[in-house]
């Protein structure tokens, strides 16, 4: 029996130029990454309900984070949605990026908890990018079992004093977890 492949592992695409003519792109990598939101503010079963499954990813308020969310996570790229301050915190499923880095409104809206008085829109500060829910694992990965995989020791997550919002995960890491979320 073949062994089944990974949706997360490469992703193909084919547009017809003619109807004699036709090229295929296929996409053999992408990025990978980990973004951290409160299951209690939004939980990737708020994503999933969402409509088109989709939302967009505002109110980060840390420069790396933005600097990732702005120049690095492109269209495709996948997302580990990991609940932050849950019992347990844990990796919760997968999302995928539909929208590439745009300013963030929430900066400019003083009635939102995400305002910033200093951002402003002719020269944005802050970035957001959009995600799509692809899927919830049955049981999420929490954070102490991560912790116990040799090969994820050096992933960004499991490093002492790590509370990055947006973190880039390597295709070892991505490989590895999603491995045991199918086991789960």
């Amino acid at each position: 029996m073949a062994a089944k492949s990974s949706p997360f592992e490469t992703k193909s695409k084919s547009t017809a130029k003619s109807k004699s003519e036709s090229t295929t792109t296929t996409k053999t990598s992408c990025n990978y990454w980990l973004l951290k939101s409160e299951e209690a503010v939004f939980s990737i079963q708020d994503l999933a309900k969402a409509p088109k499954k989709t939302t967009c990813w505002d109110g980060v308020r840390n420069y790396q984070a933005r600097n990732f969310l702005r120049d690095s996570i492109k269209l495709g790229d996948l997302i580990f949605y990991y609940h932050s301050n849950s019992e347990p915190s844990a990796i919760a499923g997968i999302a995928e990026v539909v929208k590439e880095g745009y300013p963030d409104h929430s900066a400019f809206d003083p009635d939102d908890v995400h305002f910033d008085p200093k951002s402003d829109k002719a020269k944005p500060t802050w970035y957001m990018i959009d995600v799509k829910h692809v899927e919830t694992f049955k049981k999420p990965l929490p954070l102490e079992l991560l912790r116990q995989i040799p090969g994820l020791s050096e992933m960004a997550l499991l490093q002492k004093g790590s509370r990055l919002s947006v973190q880039p995960v390597t295709a070892k890491e991505w490989k590895i977890i999603t491995n045991l979320a199918a086991k789960q």
